[in-house]
């Protein structure tokens, strides 16, 4: 279509921004139906049955499967012709990340599969039906994702936005039914607990959904009942992270690239030994804490005090290294001298705004439990733990947050062209020699990033180092057989550089630690320990109910947030 001569942008650039907002508003509107779908279905709602929702999430993965075998059928016969991609989206470790989650979450479908065939003489035929649909779904979207995270859509642009939305908004709903049911099952276990260590002032009524016949095989349904929930946490980060994939997908349909070779940033375990050796010990003791406490937690108040109380002087000491580890990085960030990246990038900001979004559900419950402590009339001695834990993990994601956004929008560091390549020149008897491979390795700046050591030449040597063949040195230098040329500033280069290399092996430590960290304090409320509904005080202050609500409204979030902060770190460490 002919654009205007005066106006060429606008021609082309309006019904483009029309069908983004009709798109983004049908997602919407899609979404808030799901939504209040599965709000009616947990509260038991008349009229509204498990099996009205599950028909509404498996016909919205069916129209994602025709559009994306639409979408793969055409990318095969338009296989020849040159596509824009964008080499920021759809990272080969976030693609790895995605196929683990997946695996794991078509084992959780395999453990429905056996859980509907034990009971289904009275389920549902649509809880059979969904979770076969949803392995199809798994696979066909993981698969799709490996090919075509990075593609710029230029073709059939209104239609694309359209079953891009449609399909960020499904993984959505699909991942709000898995938090929705796994939070149910912890608040009833959190239930179960307080019956038994005798709270009579709080109304309990279990919100049982358990089938109403027996089952055929009692230790399989046993393990399929347990394993279901214990695989929830990954199938939760599965749909979040495909979610977030897909939204960078519908926001760069008919965005313009530029047209420039990203250079590679490939994780090296080499220079963050001392990152990974503390945070591992961090993970280990992490994993420890967390079967103690779901062993202890519950069996009796002494037992759950102690449970709290551990729990409590581990957070605050893991998160005090974080916030000094996090400092220390923002410092040496200071120091530097090195602009930012301020392209448009639609991955980078989109992580910078899952970053501060969903640090605002850890924030929620760290205030409410700051506020509780201070209204509380009596306050058990394990209470005053939840003080420094809860002002810790403000700052703690405020410092973190700091130092993901300033790392992934900063410049990777450019080598001068003056000083990439220093010519060595060595006159022997009439001849010129040529550099060994390793010499020129290293000036061609590869041997000195990765090691982060400029070799020393004999005499004029640019490091000042003293060559033990001193006197050879000398008597071939009076016969002048050999001359070294070099510029004046080989030596401000190599004390730079030196300190540069230091810098840099320091925040990928800092990288590397807060990494493991985060995956540690990912653990512990994706599998259970969870010390908002077990510490009491809160329940006490704002009523049973409104913190049960608030507590499962902001905990998913804040899960979330530990494992899309250790992915940024680990881009953060690869960039570095």
């Amino acid at each position: 279509m002919e654009q205007a001569a005066g106006c060429p942008a606008v021609g082309g650039s309006y019904p483009q921004k029309n069908a983004e907002i009709l798109s983004s508003q049908y997602g919407i509107n899609l979404f808030l139906a799901g939504l209040l779908l599965t709000f009616a279905w947990a509260v038991h709602a008349v009229g509204i049955s498990k099996s009205h929702l599950l028909s509404y999430l498996i016909t919205l993965m069916l129209i994602q499967l025709l559009w994306m075998l639409w979408y793969l059928c055409r990318s095969c016969t338009q296989r020849r012709l040159i596509q824009d991609k964008d080499t920021h989206a759809g990272a080969r470790w976030l693609k790895c990340g995605i196929t683990l989650f997946a695996v794991i979450t078509l084992i959780l479908d395999s453990f429905k599969i056996g859980y509907y065939i034990d009971f289904s003489n009275c389920l549902s035929p649509t809880e059979g039906i969904f979770p076969v649909t949803h392995a199809v779904h798994t696979i066909l979207q993981v698969y799709f994702l490996w090919c075509h995270a990075k593609d710029v859509i230029q073709s059939f642009k209104t239609l694309e936005r359209f079953g891009v939305i449609h399909s960020v908004f499904t993984n959505l709903l699909l991942w709000t039914n898995g938090v929705l049911t796994e939070s149910k099952h912890q608040l009833n276990e959190h239930k179960e607990r307080l019956i038994t260590l005798g709270f009579g002032n709080i109304s309990i009524v279990l919100d049982d959904h358990a089938p109403q016949c027996n089952c055929t095989t009692t230790t399989l349904c046993s393990i399929f009942s347990q394993g279901i929930y214990y695989l929830y946490p990954f199938n939760i980060e599965y749909h979040i992270l495909a979610s977030t994939m897909l939204y960078v997908l519908w926001k760069n349909i008919g965005r313009k690239v530029e047209h420039h070779q990203q250079n590679k940033t490939p994780f090296k375990f080499h220079g963050i030994t001392v990152g990974m050796i503390f945070g591992l010990i961090v993970l280990t003791s992490t994993i420890a804490i967390v079967v103690v406490y779901l062993i202890q937690i519950g069996g009796s108040k002494t037992k759950s005090e102690l449970a709290l109380t551990m729990f409590y002087l581990h957070a605050i000491f893991v998160l005090a290294l974080m916030c000094t580890a996090g400092i220390v990085a923002l410092l040496i960030y200071r120091l530097e001298e090195r602009s930012l990246d301020n392209s448009k990038n639609p991955a980078r900001k989109l992580d910078a705004e899952l970053l501060v979004g969903t640090a605002a559900g850890s924030w929620l419950l760290s205030w409410g439990s700051i506020l509780a402590i201070i209204c509380a009339q009596g306050h058990p001695k394990y209470t005053w733990y939840n003080l420094p834990y809860s002002v810790l993990v403000i700052i703690e994601k405020y410092i973190q947050n700091l130092f993901i956004i300033e790392s992934i929008h900063r410049e990777q560091e450019k080598v001068n062209d003056d000083i990439k390549t220093l010519r060595i020149v060595t006159i022997s008897r009439g001849n010129t020699l040529s550099l060994t491979p390793l010499y020129k390795e290293i000036y061609n700046g590869r041997a000195a990033r990765d090691s982060g050591d400029i070799p020393c030449l004999f005499k004029s040597s640019i490091c000042g180092r003293e060559n033990d063949g001193a006197g050879v040195a000398k008597e071939e230098t009076s016969q002048d057989n050999s001359l070294v040329i070099h510029s004046a500033s080989d030596f401000s280069f190599c004390s730079r550089n030196s300190v540069t290399n230091n810098k840099r092996r320091i925040l990928k430590n800092i990288a590397a630690f807060l990494f493991l960290c985060n995956l540690s304090l990912w653990i512990p409320p994706a599998f259970g320990c969870r010390p908002e509904y077990d510490n009491g005080l809160e329940e006490i202050v704002f009523g049973f109910e409104p913190w049960i609500i608030v507590v499962n409204l902001a905990m998913p979030f804040s899960i979330f947030y530990r494992m899309h902060s250790a992915a940024s770190l680990f881009e953060v460490n690869c960039k570095t």
